[in-house]
């Protein structure tokens, strides 16, 4: 029966497992584009414990789960009941309602509870695997989700990862919205790619697909670009596809919202996707594991915000619906080492080349951003005070 893809309530997650033994610890695993081996070095020369690189990760995961969007259901809704008693005459009223109306409640349930409707009536029975589905892994939980992330070193739940697979497996899709971050995916490749094959074959409108370090720079699979039904994607603790080796028809015609949260990529990858989203209005950057350099030339964004990130450079050359740039909690230092020490920035140039929209750009920091408008013939170092409006 359809409800039985779906039983985990007897996942048990272990303790958090111990460090790696040193022999591990030379892996080249990256951490806003320091190797594992020069951050603890780093850490030791200063007298801190290895250990306290897991403190690093788990603030990450903090940082990318707290930005996220939310789920559109959840476990934990309260039941919003009419005023009006209803008669007590035993008939069921609900399952009279047309299928297109049936279906519209059950994709708005969580995966779970879903799934369950198909025991209610033979009436419902089709309705599950028929109706648009919105799965979110955190909801297979025992707890829903409520205990919060799953810290580093935590054993992956493997209970929630085998019930995904049954889910998308027979589902016949379009999934309405799918939330998958609560799995090791170094653990589950082979899962992880048969994932992103079955949404890109069925069809999925929006995406949160979130890599639980170590190690953060895994490879996300180049089938992402198949997600051409995509609308919103929001993908986390990833090294990005080489973009060099992706089909060039590869696009996402439909996408509206990108999120990128601390993601290892190149520029060509950045600016690849922006290219290939010839509809997307707003982008969402949270850290950056290198130097930010952003180069629009984009007809449809409208809003932009950068957080937690490196920027070097980023040139507005041709964004005529651009109505927003917003930095908030940018990096002075670079996330690179040079013998074991962070190095200083320079300061970050902002170039307004055609954005004649713009209306909101901030927060801009003395001493710290070069404003370029060739429109005043002249640069502006941001030394005044940031209560000044920027027109």
């Amino acid at each position: 029966p359809l409800p039985s893809l779906l039983q985990t309530e007897t996942l048990a997650v272990s303790s958090p497992r111990p460090p790696p033994p040193p022999a591990a610890m030379d892996d080249a695993h990256v951490i806003q584009g320091i190797s594992w081996s020069d951050m603890v070095a780093h850490m030791e020369r200063g007298g801190m414990d290895r250990g306290m690189v897991y403190f690093g990760y788990n603030l990450i995961l903090h940082y990318v789960y707290s930005y996220l969007p939310d789920p559109p259901v959840s476990p934990a809704a309260a039941l919003s009941l009419s005023a009006a008693p209803s008669p007590n005459d035993g008939v069921d009223r609900i399952s009279r309602l047309p299928d297109a109306v049936l279906r519209d409640i059950v994709s708005r349930l969580p995966a779970k509870d879903a799934a369950r409707t198909a025991a209610l009536a033979s009436r419902w029975r089709p309705l599950w695997r028929s109706a648009p589905l919105t799965l979110a892994d955190s909801h297979l939980l025992p707890d829903g989700g409520a205990g919060g992330q799953l810290v580093i070193g935590a054993a992956s739940p493997r209970a929630v990862t085998a019930a995904v697979s049954r889910v998308l497996a027979a589902h016949p899709g379009p999934f309405r919205c799918v939330h998958l971050t609560r799995t090791t995916m170094e653990e589950h490749r082979g899962e992880m790619a048969r994932w992103l094959d079955i949404l890109a074959a069925k069809g999925v409108q929006e995406l949160v697909f979130v890599n639980r370090p170590l190690p953060i720079d895994l490879r996300l699979p180049a089938t992402i670009f198949s997600c051409a039904s995509l609308t919103r994607l929001h993908l986390g603790i990833w090294r990005l596809p080489d973009t060099a080796a992706v089909p060039r028809a590869a696009r996402f015609p439909n996408l509206r919202d990108l999120g990128l949260y601390w993601n290892s990529m190149e520029d060509r990858d950045l600016d690849f996707m922006l290219e290939r989203s010839p509809v997307l209005e707003s982008l969402f950057i949270l850290g950056f594991q290198s130097g930010l350099r952003l180069r629009l030339v984009n007809q449809s964004l409208r809003c932009i915000q950068l957080g937690f990130s490196f920027a070097e450079d980023i040139d507005l050359v041709d964004a005529p619906r651009l109505e927003r740039l917003f930095q908030f909690a940018e990096l002075t230092e670079s996330p690179k080492m040079n013998n074991g020490r962070s190095t200083r920035k320079r300061s970050s140039v902002i170039k307004i080349g055609s954005a004649p929209k713009l209306r909101v750009l901030g927060y801009l920091k003395p001493g710290e951003q070069e404003l370029v408008d060739p429109t005043l013939i002249c640069m502006c170092r941001c030394a005044v005070s940031i209560n000044n409006a920027i027109v």
